[in-house]
């Protein structure tokens, strides 16, 4: 049985794409389609109408594996193979394996971008040990503020999710990066970065990224920082913070390859700029656009102005209800 809202044409790596911290990163997607332990109001991808904490096997291993396998080997510049996309990857039970049979035929450094609520579990930590590097997110440490910024499955405890990463900073060899995604006037309390300040203290990244709203989120009360604000609260976390902020990276060398099915494999993860599909793809600017017209045309991807920039993002179909 085909899950609800699988990638189209069972595509499930996409780009590379030009990330603000991983250089081009190839994402790897192992989920249906907003799959999700959280429901956040700030995300790109619009609201999680289901959400789950049950790990669960989705597609064949070795389908996921062999599309990685080809994506490297096409010349393309790759510098991360990046596990994210369109939902959480700890619940692919098959994450670790996955992993592990990437690295047998690639250096490429593997990252794992979580947001660490299953990170309590045992087996999630053993899996995410095959990782290099593991970025996780951590928004709230109260139970209310986690609740409202987070909206969070049955059953997750904020505490035991921080609890879940100092476990696993002691085991892990590789690199954390922590992300915190400020939203205005919601976590961003003096009170509040207090307490986060603590908990990242108690976990110890190699770094805190410290993030905004920056691309269209699911709900219109998630508001962004402004940066003057963000650099205050940067100081304030000390010298392993940074602002994470878009990079300006050397376009991607093109290779022939069919363009309007990179572009609906890219939007359909995240709302993504002409900008960074022409980057990703290493096209002129107007050839992008000629493209996304026909993509506009056929309904097969939709445009959104936020921030006086246009994204474009294909549909979620809501699943029916049970």
């Amino acid at each position: 049985m085909t899950p609800r809202n699988e990638p189209a044409a069972g595509v499930h790596v996409y780009g590379p794409v030009p990330s603000r911290r991983l250089g081009f990163s190839l994402g790897v997607d192992i989920l249906p389609r907003k799959t999700c332990t959280l429901d956040c109001i700030y995300c790109q991808l619009g609201r999680t109408h289901r959400t789950t904490a049950r790990r669960g096997r989705y597609f064949p291993p070795g389908r996921i594996v062999a599309q990685v396998k080809k994506a490297v080997e096409s010349g393309k510049r790759i510098d991360h193979i990046t596990f994210s996309g369109s939902g959480e990857p700890t619940l692919n039970a098959d994450l670790g394996k996955i992993i592990r049979d990437i690295k047998i035929m690639t250096d490429i450094p593997i990252a794992v971008l979580t947001n660490g609520t299953l990170l309590s579990r045992a087996d999630v930590r053993r899996d995410l040990l095959a990782a290099d590097l593991v970025v996780p997110s951590l928004d709230a440490v109260t139970p209310g503020l986690f609740a409202r910024v987070n909206r969070p499955g049955p059953g997750l405890d904020v505490e035991a999710m921080v609890g879940g990463l100092e476990k696993f900073r002691r085991d892990f060899k590789g690199k954390i990066w922590l992300e915190i995604m400020l939203v205005k006037g919601i976590n961003d309390s003096p009170a509040h970065l207090r307490k986060l300040r603590t908990a990242a203290g108690r976990i110890k990244p190699d770094r805190i990224h410290l993030n905004t709203v920056v691309r269209p989120p699911a709900e219109k009360e998630a508001r962004p920082l402004s940066f003057t604000e963000m650099e205050k609260i940067r100081a304030f976390f000390g010298p392993a913070a940074e602002i994470a902020a878009h990079l300006a990276p050397e376009k991607q060398t093109e290779i022939p390859e069919e363009a309007e099915a990179a572009i609906i494999a890219m939007a359909g993860r995240r709302p993504v700029t002409a900008e960074d599909i022409a980057v990703s793809l290493g096209k002129q600017a107007d050839e992008v656009l000629k493209i996304l017209g026909r993509l506009l045309d056929r309904k097969e991807i939709s445009s959104v102005r936020h921030k006086n920039r246009v994204y474009y993002k294909r549909p979620l179909k809501r699943p029916p209800s049970s």
